[in-house]
């Protein structure tokens, strides 16, 4: 079996090789200006451009008109174009079933900077980088994975260089054994597993608030165009990179231990682009950053082998009673504590939806040990056909 893995490291470059990785990050930001630029040229002159036809435009002018681009790698430009089909493809796509498009905008200086390396242009050497028409950059640590390296993405951020090494590698593929866990997630707990786990939530954004806030009236009282307010604003971009390393740590910290040591794990298929338009709830739920935990269990499931099974939507995981299996007809959200009046079971509400979870799946139609094997009547990783098994058998 083939995964990917991306490692992204620190770059510790001197002041000449920061500006030269600065150049390389105009260099595609002006290519892709210069390609939508030109895509909306030639639409309003009724053609129908492309990215390879403007790349290749691009390419026959660029010695006469923009000699600086010969100054840093080709990739750099390249991939801007590339860049500029996906987002007109997504464009058309979001149009053709009536979502809000999105029409692809021109890039601006200082906002996400980076730029593109093909495999064929890295060298990796120990704790240095090979970057093409600069020579070597000092590493902060070695590439942690061995395989066939695919790309490389270089950034800033916070005036901070990075590098992203995607490696694809080849694993045998497991078959996990183990328990079956149900996982609830939520923005007091950000993970309660049925076997009476938690992992607490950082709250990373809200701790970092107050400090936030003094950045950034720090800003706005310093004069526009002035190096203090460069440096304010730099404090500033390297707080907010704080509280992402924060909610990263932990949330790869909780996900990776929920994914060791058991063959199913079933979750519920939250909504979360519908929670978040709940303007009382919206800057918890972002905070705890939901989405992006059921997207590393997704993954990290599949490289164990683990089945992972998603609930119904509106399965009542939180109103059913673990015990006797009656449901409320109501349940505030302040409601911390299950408390059932036809058993008198007095349970956590989070673990009460963990576990009831959990039973979901071992008193459904297929044992346990089944949906950990790879059988006909299911496949690893996927729960389009599940969720309205689950639902049926509840």
């Amino acid at each position: 079996m083939k995964i990917q893995r991306a490692h992204k490291i620190r770059l510790c470059p001197n002041n000449k090789q920061a500006g030269a990785l600065a150049r390389a990050c105009g260099c595609a930001r002006f290519a892709f200006n210069w390609g939508l630029a030109e895509w909306k040229r030639q639409y309003a002159a009724g053609q129908k451009p492309n990215s390879n036809k403007l790349k290749m435009q691009f390419n026959a002018i660029k010695r006469q008109d923009f000699p600086f681009v010969l100054e840093v790698t080709k990739c750099a430009c390249e991939q801007s174009f590339a860049d500029l089909g996906n987002a007109f493809r997504g464009f058309f796509r979001n149009l053709k079933v009536g979502r809000k498009p999105g029409y692809p905008r021109f890039k601006r200086k200082g906002i996400r900077d980076s730029f593109y390396i093909a495999n064929d242009k890295l060298r990796l050497e120990g704790k240095f980088v090979r970057i093409p028409k600069l020579g070597l950059v000092r590493l902060r640590e070695p590439l942690r994975f061995e395989g066939k390296i695919l790309s490389a993405v270089v950034s800033r951020v916070a005036d901070m260089w990075f590098i992203s090494v995607q490696v694809e590698q080849e694993v045998v593929e497991l078959k996990a054994c183990g328990p079956v866990l149900g996982v609830d997630v939520g923005v007091k707990a950000l993970a309660v597993v049925s076997d009476g786990r938690t992992f607490e939530n950082p709250k990373a954004l809200r701790r970092a608030e107050i400090r936030l806030r003094r950045l950034q009236k720090s800003v706005s009282r310093k004069k526009k165009g002035s190096q203090n307010r460069k440096k304010a604003i730099l404090k500033l971009q390297r707080q907010h990179f704080r509280v992402v390393c924060v909610r990263q740590d932990a949330l790869h910290k909780a996900t990776t231990a929920i994914t060791t040591g058991c063959s199913v794990l079933v979750t519920e298929d939250l909504h979360v682009a519908g929670m978040l338009k709940n303007r009382r709830l919206s800057k918890c739920l972002s905070d705890a950053s939901l989405a992006e935990f059921q997207r590393q269990l997704k993954y990290k499931s599949g490289w164990q082998g683990i089945s992972l099974v998603k609930a119904d939507r509106f399965y009542p995981s939180s109103k059913t009673c673990s015990g006797c299996g009656s449901v409320k007809a109501e349940l505030s959200l302040s409601t911390r504590t299950y408390v059932c009046e036809s058993c008198g079971l007095k349970l956590g509400r989070d673990l009460n939806a963990a576990i009831n979870l959990r039973n979901l799946a071992v008193g459904s139609t297929v044992s346990a040990c089944r949906l950990g094997s790879s059988g006909s009547s299911f496949e690893k990783n996927e729960t389009t056909d599940w969720a309205g098994i689950l639902h049926k058998s509840a």
